[in-house]
Parts: C-alpha cells; sequence; structure tokens
C-alpha cells in the first residue's frame, strides 16, 4: 500500500512513513493510491467478530509491509481490551430505523480514544524499531487532546503538546487534558478558536526547518492512520444491521469531517453506504456547502457542542481530492484559494457530485437542547449534545424507510455536563475513574495566538524532555 498527496508535490510513500510525517510536506493530505476493495462474501465472514478481530483484518491492506499481522493483532487486543463495553462500540436502537453507535465507551468517553489508543500503540512499535523520538503536537475542539494525551502519556519516544482554544472547551474536556502531569505532555491554551489553533499546528508542519528539528508527528485527523482506525467501527455497525446484503445511512455531528471520512473510506472498501448524513451546530459552513455551495469561512461561533465549533474542515480537502477526479493540481489550486480568500468556488460538477451521496444539516443551540429533551422523552436515551445534532440531522433527512441510519453518537453526555443540565434538569455522573475530575492539579500554559511563540513553547518542552 502506497499513499499519495491531495496536492501531488510530496512523494509517495508507505503506511510508516504516513504515519510518522502527518501531513504532507506540501501542505496536502494523504490517501491511499488505491481503496483495497472486499467482495460481498469477504464482507459477510467479517460478522460476529470480536471489535479486536475486526479491526485487525480491516486494517491490515492499509499497513503493506510496515507492520506485521500478529503485531497488528496484539496492539488492536492491547488498545480495546480496556473498553467499557464489551462490544466496545454498542449500538443502541433509538426507534424503528434509528440506531446510536455508542463510541465513547474508551478511557477519556469520546470517538477519538477509538482510534488514539491505537495510534499511540503504533508509534511505540514503530518508534522502538527505528530508535527515534517525535514530537507529536496537536490541536483540540475537546476531545482529540484528552484522547491523544490518555494514548501517549508516559510514553518512551513520545513528547506531546497539544493546544485547544482558551475558555472555548467544556471543563471537563479541559480538565482531562490538563490534568495529566506526565512529564512528557504538555498543553496550551490559546487565545483564539480551534481554527486558529488548527492553522499553527498546520504551520508549524509547513516550517520545514522547525518540523525536522522537532522530529513532529500528528495525531489529529490530518493523519491518515487516524482516518483509517475509525473505519472498522462502521463496519461493525454495517454487518449488525445485515450489510453487506442490506444498505445503511451514516450519519456523523461533525466539524472537521475526519469522521465522516473514515465512513466514506469504508463506502470505498465495498461497505453498502447509500448516504452520508452531516449534522453541523450553527458553525455551519459544511451544511452551506451541500445546500448551495457555498463554502466560505465565517467567525467561529462558541456553542453547546464545542468540538464541532470548526470553520475550517481540515478532511474535507481529501473529500475535494476525490470529487475532482483525484486532480492534485487542481486540489491545491482550490486550497490555496481558500486560504487566501476564505472562500472555495467548488466546480458545480464536484459539488453535483457531493450532493449526490451526502446530505448536511444544522441545529443552533436551542434545537441542540430541544432534541436531547426528545430523545429523553421518546427514547429515554440521554445524548450529549453532538449526538443529538446527529440524531436531529438524521430526522431532517429521513431516506428510504428500509434502510436504518447509523449515527455516530460521538460523547459521554457527562463530558458536557452544563449542556445536559440544561436540557434535562440534572447531569449524569462521571463514570468512577474519572469521579475525582474536579479535585485533580491542572497544569496548562496560556499564549497567544502567535507561531513564534507556540514554536518556542513546543521546542523547549521537547528539550526538556530529551
Amino acid at each position: 500500500m502506497r499513499y499519495i498527496s491531495t496536492r501531488g508535490q510530496a512523494a509517495p510513500r508507505g503506511f510508516e512513513g504516513v504515519l510518522l510525517a502527518g501531513l504532507a510536506e506540501d501542505g496536502g493530505l494523504f490517501m491511499p493510491q488505491t481503496w483495497p476493495s472486499l467482495s460481498p462474501d469477504e464482507w459477510r465472514a467479517l460478522r460476529g467478530l470480536p471489535y479486536a478481530e475486526l479491526a485487525t483484518r480491516l486494517l491490515l491492506p492499509f499497513m503493506g509491509e510496515a507492520i506485521a499481522e500478529a503485531d497488528l493483532r496484539r496492539m488492536c487486543q492491547e488498545s480495546y481490551g480496556s473498553f467499557a463495553h464489551a462490544a466496545v462500540v454498542p449500538l443502541v436502537q433509538l426507534d424503528e430505523r434509528h440506531f446510536a453507535l455508542e463510541l465513547f465507551h474508551g478511557p477519556t468517553l469520546a470517538f477519538k480514544d477509538v482510534a488514539l489508543q491505537l495510534l499511540g500503540r503504533l508509534f511505540d512499535h514503530v518508534l522502538a524499531r527505528r530508535g527515534e523520538r517525535i514530537t507529536i503536537v496537536g490541536a483540540t475542539s475537546g476531545d482529540t487532546g484528552s484522547a491523544a494525551i490518555e494514548a501517549c502519556r508516559d510514553r518512551a519516544a513520545i513528547d506531546i503538546v497539544i493546544l485547544h482554544p482558551e475558555n472555548r472547551t467544556s471543563e471537563v474536556q479541559r480538565r482531562q487534558m490538563t490534568s495529566v502531569l506526565s512529564p512528557n505532555v504538555a498543553n496550551i491554551a490559546v487565545q483564539g478558536s480551534f481554527d486558529d489553533c488548527q492553522d499553527a499546528v498546520k504551520a508549524m508542519f509547513n516550517d520545514a526547518p522547525f518540523r525536522t528539528e522537532m522530529k513532529l508527528a500528528a495525531v489529529n485527523s490530518i493523519n491518515w492512520a487516524r482516518i483509517a482506525a475509525q473505519i472498522p467501527y462502521y463496519a461493525a455497525a454495517a454487518l449488525a444491521l445485515g450489510a453487506p446484503d442490506r444498505p445503511v445511512t451514516v450519519c456523523v455531528p461533525t466539524g472537521n469531517f475526519g469522521n465522516v471520512m473514515a465512513a466514506y473510506a469504508a463506502m470505498r472498501m465495498g461497505l453498502p453506504i447509500e448516504r452520508f448524513i452531516i449534522g453541523s451546530n450553527r458553525n455551519d459552513i459544511l451544511a452551506r456547502f451541500l445546500a448551495g455551495n457555498d463554502m466560505s469561512a465565517r467567525p467561529v461561533e462558541p456553542s453547546l457542542s464545542p468540538s464541532m465549533d470548526i470553520q475550517v474542515s481540515s478532511n474535507f480537502e481529501r473529500l475535494l481530492f476525490e470529487l475532482l477526479g483525484r486532480d492534485a493540481a487542481a486540489t491545491a489550486e482550490q486550497m490555496t484559494r481558500f486560504r487566501a480568500e476564505g472562500r472555495m468556488p467548488v466546480p458545480d460538477a464536484a459539488w453535483r457530485a457531493a450532493t449526490a451521496r451526502f446530505h448536511g444539516f444544522a441545529l443552533d443551540d436551542a434545537g441542540t437542547l430541544e432534541e436531547m429533551r426528545r430523545l429523553k422523552r421518546e427514547s429515554g436515551y440521554v445524548a450529549d449534545p453532538h449526538t443529538a445534532v446527529g440524531t436531529a440531522a438524521a430526522r431532517a433527512h429521513p431516506g428510504p424507510a428500509d434502510v436504518p441510519v447509523i449515527i455516530a453518537a460521538t460523547a459521554h453526555p457527562a463530558k458536557f455536563p452544563d449542556a445536559v443540565r440544561a436540557a434535562l434538569g440534572e447531569a449524569p455522573a462521571l463514570p468512577p475513574h474519572l469521579a475525582d475530575l474536579y479535585e485533580r492539579e491542572e497544569r496548562f500554559t496560556v499564549l497567544p495566538n502567535a507561531l513564534e511563540g507556540l514554536e518556542n513553547f513546543v521546542r523547549a518542552h521537547a528539550r526538556r524532555n530529551a
């Protein structure tokens, strides 16, 4: 398996190179040169497998010669053996055709754990073999940071620095990051939005001397390994609902498009996903694009679903590359123009190709609270605000009555106690392993949104731990 950049100017490489590089040197994102594909009989043979075994078999084609099957199986078993539910990613039926795919039974109570618990082990495996050390720099709108820190804390060959937007995550999300006092972990509260944090991380990767000096690596969904590790949970849900002999729809509340991209990859591998529904909050760039080809950035507005408070969806570049027939030059031109002008005039043919399979929906805070109440009233289900955006989006685009809808339940409701309390009058308790979270010591540094200062902080942290 070889990987190419969406912008065409970086040398193709294998999985190990993509894992360690994260962002391509030309500013693009890595994609498989060809999509692995399974026949209907091969999909049927995967039904009923334990999750770790399903993940092993689906991820192996993306590894090429980089990771031996036995090593991958061991890492999958270690990654998912500690999840709080025996099914790892259980399906919960909400009504006759809507199913919540619960992705929050990992250590930090969010869907990012499913990929990042494996990613941390992949980094360890590759770095030990190479005798190298890396510095992971990531941006988070709330959940990636804590999941990445949990996956990388105390690992001998990794330093990790996470940037989050100051005062724009929930308190639980912040404390899950800042209360980890391991010496290889550092947190920065950036005075700005998540898009500012994401731009700073991309700028560090595009600063070639700094990138080389720090041996930067990425855990954000710009790293293809993150996307690949999310594919198996869509397969697990679809197979449980009758695939490949029955089509499904996938609905994802999203800001950065990575979770949707994993479902798209599953479809390219032969899973019969008929439609993709994208749920947005008031930061609705993806919904506006699908409704009227309006891919224009606006200021980020805080909401009850902070992990989706994003106006520049990094992983949209991967879909754009596919919609443009994998024309890297055209993709690079579009992305460069978007950065310069804040808008992207996607060619009409590509936009129409997107709308044939993708549907968008945006929900404001009031609508989110009402949807949380409806779920509790009609299904007895307590949802976090992000999942509620997803269920509302699914109802807005009902589709064929005989096609089940898989809704990504992306976070445990206890991560957003204020929103749940506002909707339902009380907040769920944190699980036992996080029960003392509010009493734990925090450690983080507040910095302005200025690249030089952020790079200096990363450099000092990595050198201190070298």
